[in-house]
């Protein structure tokens, strides 16, 4: 049976977005910044770090467990490196200005890593990797997250989703983009199948809260995503975690909270890291040796049941295209959700299409 959504225009979304940031006390170029990351989300296809979140961020602006003015400062600077922090300010203000002093300290310096303590939500990885790379740098970025998944033959969380995320310089939106999470998927996933009124999951995405593997939403909405590939996922999540939190001096595992924990602030980490491919060779160079390493990628035939090899970035450049064209398919039960958040700020929503996909 074919699903109902709501059809609307990236730009109509854009607004409405922007309408409800601005209503809870958000400056109007924090609140554009904030639409504009959650809005690339949906247009990638990443609906689970799209404007899903923005019911989360804005109950933790009006619970106060946000601090719309910080913006954060520079605890040390040396070389390539920073330790910054965030001052508890909106995940996307701080990411912001933390990506633009990793660029200002890769040109300098030819690499650089800022690790940042006492943030917030950041949205998509991606979204702050491709900020570096624009510059003419590989891009990195890393966030530690709600303590949801469990350690390897753990059945109790103590890590994040943990995301891994690395951008190329050159053309934008071509070429090679990673951006993943240690488990088997965010956990946004789950949240977006839960909202959608879907009864069950693929197999290997959760465990439910006592640790047994679940394909059933509901039990997987309130038990723990597993972690990709097992003792490996759990292995990259703890890189993660040294990278943002432990080499920060920040909030770690059980002590992070979390956009579903209402009562303290997040306390995220975040890592970002630049590397200047002009200090090895010229940009034009480089870019045509990706293209040369995509091209021999998917120059393999296609195994039984699929059509072509894709490399990642690719799904995700192609909904973007199309929804630009078409508008952004938000599922009814997301859409409620948003409609509640703008009653709160006092915001009308727009009025929409339904249809099935």
């Amino acid at each position: 049976m074919a699903e109902q959504y709501i059809l609307i225009a990236a730009q109509e979304l854009r607004a409405y977005a922007l309408r409800m940031i601005e209503g809870v006390g958000v400056t109007p170029p924090q609140a554009a910044l904030l639409a504009d990351s959650l809005l690339e989300a949906n247009l990638r296809g990443v609906d689970s770090h799209g404007m899903q979140l923005l019911n989360f961020y804005i109950e933790h602006m009006q619970m106060k467990c946000m601090d719309l003015t910080a913006t954060g400062s520079v605890v040390s600077e040396s070389g390539g490196t920073m330790l910054y922090d965030g001052g508890n300010g909106i995940g996307q203000v701080v990411s912001d200005l933390c990506c633009d002093h990793v660029i200002r300290l890769a040109q300098a310096n030819g690499m650089a890593l800022v690790s940042v303590r006492n943030s917030n939500h950041f949205g998509a990885a991606a979204y702050w990797a491709q900020k570096i790379a624009r510059a003419g740098l590989i891009g990195m970025a890393f966030c530690n997250a709600s303590p949801l998944a469990p350690p390897w033959q753990g059945k109790e969380p103590r890590l994040g989703t943990n995301p891994i995320c690395m951008a190329m310089p050159g053309a934008p939106e071509t070429g090679w983009l990673l951006d993943m999470a240690t488990t088997t998927v965010a956990m946004g996933k789950i949240f977006k199948a839960y909202f959608s009124g879907e009864p069950a999951i693929p197999t290997g995405w959760a465990f439910d809260a006592d640790g047994v593997q679940t394909t059933d939403t509901a039990k997987a909405f309130k038990g723990m995503p597993m972690p990709l590939g097992g003792y490996k996922g759990y292995g990259l999540a703890m890189m993660v975690e040294i990278l943002v939190s432990v080499l920060s001096g920040g909030a770690m595992s059980t002590e992070v909270g979390g956009v579903r924990i209402r009562t303290r602030p997040m306390a995220y980490g975040h890592a970002f890291i630049g590397i200047d491919v002009a200090r090895f060779m010229p940009l034009d160079e480089f870019a045509q040796r990706m293209e040369h390493l995509v091209g021999m990628m998917k120059s393999s035939q296609p195994a039984p049941g699929f059509d072509e090899v894709l490399v990642a970035g690719e799904p995700e450049w192609r909904s973007k295209r199309k929804r630009l064209v078409d508008g952004i398919p938000l599922s009814k039960g997301v859409w409620a959700e948003l409609e509640k958040t703008a009653r709160l700020v006092n915001v009308t929503p727009p009025v929409v299409q339904e249809i099935s996909l």
